[in-house]
């Protein structure tokens, strides 16, 4: 179980390092041109730059303190605030009516949670 706590971890925390990092990097308006993006026009910059951050905070919180042995209920805690961000992120993407980005979301959700189950669970 714990081999499968650390691949899940670690892809979500790719996803959201890479995930986040666009959205701190890469202009709005770029943004928006990319397949499912058009979401982006719905908020303002300083917003996505701010979600861009706690996405890459929370992809250093699925993996340091665990690796370090410091203060390991961060784990789960991340997990459970990337998990709050893809139910938002269901709901905007539900309501455009993209609903394979939305089952994406739901999916990213269902993984938040196995990790933050199972890291609670320890």
């Amino acid at each position: 179980m714990d081999l499968a706590l650390w691949i899940v971890t670690g892809l979500l925390a790719t996803a959201f390092l890479v995930a986040g990092a666009n959205k701190l990097f890469i202009p709005r308006d770029r943004l928006a041109k990319a397949p499912g993006g058009g979401w982006v026009l719905e908020f303002s910059p300083a917003f996505l730059k701010t979600l861009g951050a706690v996405e890459i905070l929370g992809a250093i919180g699925l993996i340091l303190p665990a690796v370090l042995d410091l203060v390991p209920v961060l784990v789960p805690l991340a997990a459970a605030g990337l998990g709050t961000i893809m139910i938002g992120a269901a709901i905007v993407t539900g309501r455009r009516r993209e609903y394979a980005h939305a089952a994406i979301n739901l999916t990213y959700l269902a993984l938040t949670v196995f990790v933050a189950a199972g890291r609670f669970a320890e």
